[in-house]
Order: structure tokens, then sequence, then C-alpha cells
């Protein structure tokens, strides 16, 4: 079956299901509505079982070599001592090599980027996509891999189908090793460290750097700070240097600086110093606000719905890209074991919803203290 599939979101979800369906003969495009890329725009990850079994489908494994471990978790009390630790060893990856790992695996001319879809439609000639130029594309099958605020998921869930906010944000950072001053590098670096108190967490690890690279001083060290807030602090936070409000996130250089500055006093007032040291060291923080949603359906007729445009899972679980992995799978082996579109979109939605739906639960769990 040449069925032409059309892929509507361009990130690491995206790819990893573009690739798998490219190479298992798929007509596969990926229309993507940044118009420079996402490259820069990732952190670190915590790689689960999922990303590396298609590291090795693809035949990239060695890419699992190029990570950073930590070889234990400490938890620290507000004057930075350690009070606990697990001997945990882990690896974290970088989103943006992993990204560009797999962007690479796909033509430049099965990517498209630019095309912001506003409208999903179909009928007995197949599924339409049109775009905000006014450009449209028929596709066989169209899935969307379109993130967290997903044009897609209304062709499948309805035009109310939103993510909820949670009650709490993550303040980011994702900074140089050797711009960590010493005394906090010596503290959490090579570990996995974590402070917490009632309604706030932060934690940090190293992950590679840039260009892939792990050896010492050519890492970076990536932060995340819990915190919570009302919807009307939130509405001031997510209003951007333009005084324009984003519905989730902000990315790096976006953020009013006294926000910024207010975040960093904060830091300073609330945090152990090595972790107040390595907000300090941001010089251009990021946020995302946390949201769950658990869709009725993953699939009407021949759209489907995939990674964080199906379920919305809280990044507790580190489970976001590996949920996405598991879906390319579920979605490239569906398709490939019948020709019967409708029938495979079906079985594809039977395997993966429960997932989903766990891994939200397990997020809720995990964030019941912050929420």
């Amino acid at each position: 079956m040449n069925a032409r599939i059309l892929i509507v979101g361009g990130s690491i979800g995206g790819l990893f299901a573009a690739v798998l369906l490219n190479r298992a003969g798929f007509d596969v495009t990926v229309t993507e509505r940044s118009i420079h890329g996402l490259e820069g725009r990732g952190a670190g990850l915590v790689a689960q079982s999922e990303v590396f079994d298609i590291l090795r489908e693809v035949g990239v494994a060695h890419m699992v070599q190029i990570g950073v471990e930590a070889r234990e978790r400490i938890y620290l009390d507000r004057a930075g001592d350690i009070i606990h630790r697990q001997r945990t060893p882990q690896t974290q990856l970088s989103w943006d090599v992993l990204f560009r790992t797999f962007r690479e695996l796909l033509p430049d001319s099965h990517y498209q980027k630019g095309q912001r879809a506003v409208d999903i439609r179909q009928g007995l000639e197949g599924v339409r996509v049109r775009y905000a130029d006014g450009g449209e594309e028929r596709a066989d099958v169209v899935i969307g891999a379109d993130g967290i605020g997903s044009a897609v998921r209304s062709a499948v869930c309805g035009p109310h189908s939103l993510p909820g906010y949670v009650g709490y944000a993550t303040w980011r950072g994702l900074v140089p090793e050797a711009e960590i001053p010493s005394a906090a590098a010596e503290q959490l670096f090579e570990r996995f460290a974590f402070y917490e108190v009632p309604g706030s967490q932060i934690l940090g690890y190293l992950v590679p750097g840039s260009d892939g690279a792990t050896a010492v001083r050519r890492r970076r060290y990536n932060w995340v700070w819990y915190r919570r807030y009302t919807p009307d602090e939130l509405h001031a936070v997510l209003t951007d240097a333009g005084g324009v409000r984003r519905p989730f996130s902000l990315a790096p250089g976006h953020m009013r600086s006294e926000v910024v500055a207010a975040m960093r006093a904060d830091a300073e007032r609330l945090l152990p110093p090595s972790f107040a040291a390595a907000v300090a060291a941001e010089p251009r923080p990021f946020i995302h606000a946390i949201f769950d949603y658990a869709p009725a359906h993953m699939v009407a007729s021949r759209v489907a719905l995939m990674g964080d445009a199906a379920f919305v899972a809280r990044p507790h679980t580190a489970m976001g890209v590996a949920k996405a992995a598991g879906d390319a799978f579920a979605l490239r082996n569906a398709l490939r074991a019948t020709p019967d579109i409708e029938a495979a979109l079906a079985a594809y939605e039977a395997e993966r919803a429960p997932v989903g739906r766990s891994i939200v639960a397990y997020g809720q769990r995990l964030g019941h203290s912050l929420g």
C-alpha cells in the first residue's frame, strides 16, 4: 500500500513517525509551522526504553553513547546540605541532538517549514489540510503530531478539546557547564539533584552540549523549576516582551525582563545556594505552563493523533519523548499490517489509548503536591 500520509507537526514525535513510515515504503510528508526550524528549542531529556528502541530501529544506536550519566540522585535542604542519596544511575540525552539526528534521516523534500495548519476536513477524496497562507494539501491519512496546542485535535475530538491548566509551570534553563560557579558545580554535576518543598520543586542534571559533546566543560546543565501560579498570575508571566499573551509557553529570549528579574530574586531567596547559582547563570530562561489532557478518541476515520496532540502528560513522568516513540512504532506497525486504513488506525488507537491514559494518570499522581 502506498498511501499518502501527511504528518502535521515536525518536532521529534512527527519525525519519529515520518522516518519509520518512510522506511516502511509510505509516501510521507511532514509540515511544520515554524519558519526557522526547531533546533535549539529543546533542553535535556531522560531517555526511556522506547527511545533506545527507536534509535536501534533506525540504525543510530550509537547515540546512546552521546549522553551524560548521572551516577546518583541527591536531595538538598534549603541550606544546601545533602539530606538523602540514591544510587540510581541514568543517562540524559540532548533533545537537540535527537531532533537533528532524526531530521537528517528524512529527505528535505519530505519536510516543509512555515506551514501552519488551520483546518482539517475529511471527504470522499481523503483528508484535506488547509494552511494559514491559503494553501491546501490532500492525503489518505493525516497524523496530528502538532503538540499541546494541536490544530488537528479538533478534527478528532471537537472544537473544545483543550488541555486543562493544572496550577503550576516550569521555569527552565540550559547553561554551558563552564558558566556554573565552581561551588555549585561541585555539588550538582554528575548527579541528578532535587530540592522539594510544598508547592515547588527544582531539579537539575547535565546533558550533552548542543553539538552532542559529552566531554567535561563542553556539556550543559539543565535545570527545571516547578512553581505555582494562579490563572491570573500565569497570564502575566506568559505575556511576552512584545506584550502578546502566549497560551502555553515562552521560548528563550521572549520573557519580559522584569519577570525574569523577579524569578531570579525568588531563586536567591527560596532555593539552596547551588540551585540559585545555576538559575542566575542562565541569561535566557524559558517557561512552560503545565497541562493535563486525555482525549476520548485518538482517531476519527482517517485522522489520528499522536504524542502531545493526543495525551498531554505532566513532565514529572519523563515519558513525553518515549510516549511519542511508542505512538510512532504503533502507527507504523498498524498501517503496515493492513491496507484498510480505517481498520489500521482503529488498531493503533486500541493499542495506544490505554498507554496514554495511564501516563497522564501517573503524571497527576506525581504532581499532586504541586497542583
